[in-house]
């Protein structure tokens, strides 16, 4: 299989809060909106794409029509304590998980967005090491 393209689609009862969310915040494009799908794209050096459906649209099959549970995207950034104090302290965003550094190499937070998605913003930085022995690639030396 070539895959072409690969992006999540987010079901919520919340369009256009979650366009507007993701488009203030984290500088994502609208490249299509309806009243029951918006998708979005981030470019910058690599292209980005996410997307927004409303769960009882009918392309969405019956059993599968309800909000979204259980998913966090995870947005790496160069510097973590600046996206916090903005996105927390300025902007006044949730925070679920308060700024930390991780042994398994991460410093993080975690907020919200309105249809209740974790997002985990992600500075990499050098884990123990013993969690650097798990790694197949060296993320924290880019």
């Amino acid at each position: 299989m070539q895959l072409n393209r690969f992006y999540p689609v987010i079901g919520t009862d919340m369009i256009a809060q979650s366009q507007e969310f993701y488009v203030a915040h984290f500088g994502f494009a609208v490249t299509f909106a309806s009243d029951w799908y918006v998708s979005l794209k981030l470019t910058r050096q690599t292209l980005y794409e996410m997307a927004l459906v409303d769960y009882t649209h009918p392309s969405v099959p019956t059993a599968f029509q309800r909000p979204v549970q259980g998913l966090i995207l995870n947005f790496e950034v160069e510097d973590v304590d600046s996206e916090y104090d903005r996105l927390i302290h300025k902007v006044g965003l949730p925070l679920h998980k308060e700024l930390q550094d991780e042994v398994f190499g991460q410093r993080h937070f975690i907020t919200a967005d309105p249809s209740g998605v974790l997002i985990d913003l992600i500075e990499i930085i050098p884990p123990s090491p013993e969690f650097a022995a798990q790694y197949t690639e060296n993320l924290w030396d880019r």
